[in-house]
């Protein structure tokens, strides 16, 4: 009965994922069309800001079912890493775009456009109501997965950007004050570079297979060489496999004289210092 109930909750999952991505590009279509027919550059960046949510969620719905797929002889650690790919492709693309709209913005300071404030306001209010309607669909599952719950987090900053723009279709209409599409678009630029940077850091130390922030080398080689049996800890390295998972592969000297009951005895509290301090499962001895 539970096993139905997990595959009917995780069906229902995906489904909203679905959904999620699903009005967040048409959100971004009308946001670009309003954005080229208003004149307003913001209501442009802020389309960028929400096509990476888009693209973050669709990741997230292909992450999903990739993940079920069982390790291989092509890939005997499993298909964890293409989330890991996908996303570093994902946030690549959406900093050279919020690049380009920056220098864009600053060239648009010399020809001073005209801007309808009115669709922008419009527009952005309705993207307002959209990164709320997101934001619900994801919120349930975020409680579960770390990467649902950023792409959660995302949203949540999107309909803040999606005031700020409304605001700025405000004063346009108050005062004119044209120069307020640029100041805001070099906001939202200077946002999305700041938010995609930690993800993009993430990404690229899980593929550069670099030690997770977390652990200490030297703290996990000190607690080895204090069980009961070692003698010299050496060639020790630690890697993220994916996301969730840390591999460890260590070489354990242990006295001459030591029986196969003393050296399973060793393996067997080494594990078990790995797995309860420190949270690696996936672990070779030599």
């Amino acid at each position: 009965m539970s096993g139905h109930d997990h595959h009917h909750g995780s069906d229902l999952g995906t489904r909203r994922l679905a959904w999620a991505v699903a009005i967040n590009l048409l959100l971004t279509a009308a946001q670009v069309i309003g954005g080229v027919l208003s004149g307003s550059l913001s209501l442009v960046a802020d389309a960028l800001h929400n096509f990476s949510d888009a693209a973050g969620l669709l990741l997230a719905l292909v992450a999903r079912r990739i993940s079920k797929r069982p390790a291989d002889e092509q890939r005997t650690f499993g298909y964890g890493r293409a989330e890991v790919v996908g996303g570093l492709i994902n946030l690549t693309s959406i900093m050279v775009i919020a690049g380009y709209l920056l220098i864009e913005a600053v060239t648009r300071t010399f020809d001073r456009p005209e801007v309808d404030g009115w669709m922008v306001v419009i527009v952005a209010g309705f993207a307002l109501v959209v990164d709320a309607a997101t934001a619900l669909l994801t919120y349930s599952m975020s409680k579960g997965s770390v990467n649902i719950k950023a792409a959660f987090l995302h949203n949540i900053a999107d309909a803040l950007a999606s005031v700020a723009v409304i605001i700025t279709g405000t004063l346009i209409i108050l005062f004119d004050w044209y120069w307020t599409d640029i100041v805001a678009t070099m906001g939202i630029s200077v946002y999305i570079v700041w938010v995609s940077w930690s993800p993009m850091k993430r990404c690229i130390r899980i593929l550069m297979q670099s030690t997770p922030e977390h652990l200490s080398i030297d703290s996990i080689a000190e607690s080895l060489s204090l069980i009961d049996g070692v003698d010299a800890v050496a060639h020790l390295h630690v890697w993220p496999i994916d996301e969730r998972t840390t591999s460890l592969e260590v070489s354990v000297g242990v006295a001459e004289n030591a029986t196969i009951q003393d050296t399973e005895r060793i393996r067997r509290d080494a594990i078990d210092l790995l797995t309860k301090r420190y949270g690696i499962h996936h672990v070779t001895f030599e």
